[in-house]
């Protein structure tokens, strides 16, 4: 391909890529795979191009553009380095139409100006806003139900985080191709995931349900923090996501209780034997995903104020039902992926002012920063996605 080929390339994803986050399609990552497959044409340098002129654009972009051609566009205004990118619609070949006097391109920014203002009520502001759009590099956990990070022999060498057993490597390292991963000595998780996990107070003998399982990445490292000694349970409402479950502990070694498919609005028929018993619930609760926009940056474009009313809304709902699953002493553990109080500081306060006897803990992190009745991770200060975190006593 062509240079100008692969603007144009990158302009037409673009566009079902602004589609998708209007109708709530796939996501972008799906919209390039399925591209890749059917331009077979296009050679691994090709496809590598187009998908970080993509990918840029989002970054550049602030609001939902009008289009691709809009994106690409203020991509090539946005610095000196992108300047080339303009020179390409040229009109050529499977290029993009010259840019006509008065075009207009789309805005640049970090985000819509109203999760701006959400972000800056927050606390999220300047380097702290800016870091969600850089890239995110490549972490894994070692599962220490079958190694250890002190001697794992790996391929690369990664570098030692402040998670026990966590390693990063660059962005795009193929670690799902190595022995280690396929024989369950590796998951990749994010820092900040496995922070989240070593906050959560698991001992040998305890109870611990995942109220929202998906795949169990969570479930997985809670079985490998217990060395297999805690009785775990992972319940979602997702099949698909939840069906993953057993082939990963399998591969991983983990010993999973039980796994609950739930129904919503139905949550507590279904877990039923486990009323008041449970030592820990761990929400782990839909939510925006604000603090993963390193990694989805499109992300941004779909979040509306009314969808982020019905996550706040969902994530009380579970807060209530992980209340009446936990025995007295025992505790909930609420993790966001969001920087957003409204998913997160906001939520637990609001679930202690309407529910007598229960407090909030705090725990000793290797990183993050207390906020609000918990704690925050973010990818400026700590390196990692953005993540609330907050332990919940009952009492």
């Amino acid at each position: 391909m062509t240079p100008a080929a692969r603007v144009q390339a990158a302009i037409e994803l673009l566009d079902a890529i602004i589609d998708a986050a209007k109708h709530e399609g796939a996501p972008a990552d799906r919209l390039i795979a399925e591209w890749a497959r059917n331009n077979r044409y296009a050679g691994s340098k090709d496809r590598r191009a187009v998908r970080e002129l993509v990918y840029s654009a989002i970054r550049v972009c602030g609001p939902v553009p009008e289009s691709g051609r809009a994106a690409m566009g203020a991509l090539g205004a946005a610095a000196p380095e992108t300047e080339h990118i303009l020179q390409l619609f040229d009109g050529s070949n499977y290029g993009p139409a010259p840019l006509a006097s008065g075009e207009v391109l789309a805005e640049p920014g970090i985000a819509p100006g109203w999760l701006v203002e959400r972000f800056a009520a927050s606390g999220i502001v300047g380097d702290a806003l800016e870091a969600l759009m850089e890239r995110a590099p490549l972490d894994i956990r070692v599962n220490a139900l079958k190694a250890d990070r002190a001697t794992i022999d790996l391929p690369e060498q990664g570098e030692p985080l402040a998670a026990p057993q966590a390693l990063r490597f660059d962005s795009g390292t193929q670690v799902e191709q190595w022995p280690a991963w396929r024989d369950g000595l590796i998951e990749v998780q994010d820092l900040g995931s496995q922070i989240a996990c070593e906050a959560m107070p698991v001992r040998e003998s305890d109870l611990v349900i995942d109220l929202c399982a998906g795949a169990g990445g969570k479930t997985l490292a809670l079985a490998a923090r217990s060395g297999n000694a805690a009785t775990l349970v992972a319940a979602d409402t997702d099949a698909r996501r939840l069906g993953n479950l057993a082939p990963r502990a399998l591969r991983a070694g983990a010993q999973i209780a039980s796994t609950v498919l739930l129904n919503p609005g139905q949550e507590l028929e279904a877990l039923a034997e486990w009323h008041g018993k449970a030592d820990l619930v761990l929400v782990d609760a839909p939510c925006s995903g604000t603090g993963t926009w390193r990694r989805k940056p499109e992300a941004k474009w779909r979040l509306t104020p009314d969808r982020l009313d019905r996550f706040a809304a969902l994530q009380d709902r579970l807060l209530d039902i992980a209340s009446r699953l936990v025995r007295l002493g025992g505790r909930i553990g609420y993790v966001t992926c969001s920087l957003l109080d409204q998913e997160g500081a906001d939520r637990v306060a609001a679930f202690l002012a309407r529910n007598a006897g229960w407090q909030s803990e705090t725990g000793d992190l290797p990183l993050g920063r207390p906020h609000g009745a918990g704690m925050r991770l973010d990818p400026f200060h700590d390196g990692t996605d953005g993540f609330f975190i907050a332990i919940l006593r009952s009492s």
